[in-house]
Order: C-alpha cells, then structure tokens, then sequence
C-alpha cells in the first residue's frame, strides 16, 4: 500500500472501529435498558407483573417479611409491598418524565429566544436564567410548591420549572453556534425564512444534546419527585408512590425494614439506569463527532 492510500485509510478504518465499538452494547448498558424497560412495563401495564391491588389491606398480615406469598413483605397495614412499588412506578415516572418535558420544552424555547433574538432578548433571558440557577433545582421546587400548593401535577411542573435553567442554557450555547453555520448563511442568502432556518436546521441541530441532558434530567427528577412526595408535598396517602412509601415506612425501619429498602431500591435502580443511558449516549454523541 502507498503513503497516499495508507493515509487515506487510516481515518476511514478509524471511523470504522467507532462505529464497531458504539454498535457494541456494553453489559452496563444493556442492564440498564433491561431496568428502564421493567419501569415502563411497571408504569403502564401493572397488571402485566402483579394480580394484587396496591390498596388492598389486611391488618391480620401487617408487618410480614417477604416470603413465598409477599416477594417484598406487607406494610403496617398488610399491603403488599411489591404490588405497591410495581404500581408506584406509574406516579413517579409520571412525574420524572412529565418534568423532564417540561423543563427541556420551556428551556428550549428561553434558549432560542436568547440564541437568536438579539442582544436585549440575550440580556433578558440570560439574566432570568442566572436568578433561576442560584438556587439548587430542589429548593427552587420547593419555593415553587409554595406558592402552588401539594399536589402530583404541582410537583411536576415545580420540578420542571426548577430544571429549565441547564435546559436554556444548553440551547442557548448551541443556536449560537449553529447559527454561523455555512449552512444557516447560505440559507438567509437564499431569503428563507426566520422559522424555517429554526424548525429545519437550528433546532435539530441541539436535538442530540439536548436529548442527552432530558435523558440525565429524568433521573434527578424521580429523585426531586420522590423527595418531595416523601416530604408531603406530592401524591397523598394511600397513593402507591416511591416517596409516599418511603414516608410511610419510615417509622418501621428497624422493625420492617422491607417497607423503605425496596421502594428506594426501586428509587435508586431507575436513577442509575436513566444516568448510564444518559452517559452511553453521550460518549455515542462523542464518538460520532470524532
């Protein structure tokens, strides 16, 4: 092989390993797809992995272990547990996502605003964004929740609100970038329109990214969720939620400790499981632009 072709080749076999490598699912990676697959199922078909009723009490079997009958043990009102934490998956990945949109939504619009519409719109926005960002996302929540009440879909949208600021920001960063963009130039030459250069080639062009930060976000978001409605300030009792469960429990750790330990293993899982998605697709994003 010549120099010239040697040369020429390298890149292409270069490229060509990435590929190989980003193809490749990492045990990781699959285990934690496996987690969020098992959510989804929990969230929207239940009943698909329980028969039992999350509400269903039985004093006489309050407090019982896991056992054969109980996989998760019963609550100190003879609930299963198990059923509890299945069905509890639909409330907090309602919140987590329902957020997640909110936030990613919200932040976007703020980011172009700010990206491509001029300097006073930049100052604005920007300025808005830095009063937002000085309070960490669950005290920003918990001022929200304050002014609007308890409640699942105050939980959410406070949530949602508290994470616009990353979301804005992102996009913010990237419509500036795209915006020199030979493409972008030669389409304002062209005389196309102001919203379609943003609907046809700004906006997708923050898509990857910003689907990177939804997908870390949802994971902070069941945690703010869970927090919150541990705290008193989501779904009420009897509601089959994670932080529901876990207040409930909370008086029954070192007698029934079955009553905290697997909802927040199921708090904890999900987290995880979002977070290394979030990082795979990330590194996928990096090797891609290499």
């Amino acid at each position: 092989m010549s120099t010239t072709a040697y040369v020429l080749a390298r890149p292409t076999a270069a490229r060509a390993a990435r590929a190989a490598r980003a193809a490749r699912l990492r045990p990781g990676v699959a285990l934690a797809l496996l987690v969020v697959a098992g959510a989804v199922l929990a969230a929207l078909w239940p009943e698909s992995l329980t028969d039992r009723s999350p509400d269903a009490t039985a004093p006489a079997r309050a407090l019982r272990p896991p056992d054969a009958e109980h996989p998760f043990g019963t609550d100190q009102l003879g609930r299963d547990v198990y059923a509890r934490v299945v069905h509890g998956a639909r409330l907090s990945l309602q919140i987590g996502v329902g957020a997640t949109v909110i936030g990613a939504v919200v932040g976007t619009v703020i980011g172009l605003v700010a990206g491509l519409g001029g300097r006073a719109a930049d100052a604005v926005s920007m300025r808005v964004t830095d009063i937002l960002t000085a309070f960490p996302e669950l005290l920003l929540a918990l001022l929200v929740i304050t002014v609007t009440g308890p409640g699942t879909t105050n939980v959410l949208v406070s949530i949602g609100v508290a994470s616009v600021p990353g979301y804005a920001r992102l996009v913010r960063s990237r419509a500036l970038v795209v915006r020199r963009a030979d493409f972008v130039e030669a389409g304002v030459a062209l005389g196309v329109s102001r919203p379609a250069l943003v609907l046809r080639h700004i906006l997708p062009n923050t898509l990857g990214p910003l689907l990177v930060l939804a997908s870390i976000g949802t994971g902070t978001a069941v945690v703010s969720g869970a927090a919150l409605s541990y705290l008193g300030m989501g779904p009420r009792p009897p509601a089959a939620e994670w932080g529901v469960m876990l207040a409930d429990g909370q008086d029954f750790v070192q007698t029934a400790w079955w009553t905290t330990v697997f909802p927040g293993l199921a708090v904890a899982a999900v987290v995880m499981a979002v977070t290394v998605l979030g990082r795979a697709l990330r590194e996928r994003g990096t090797e891609a632009t290499r």
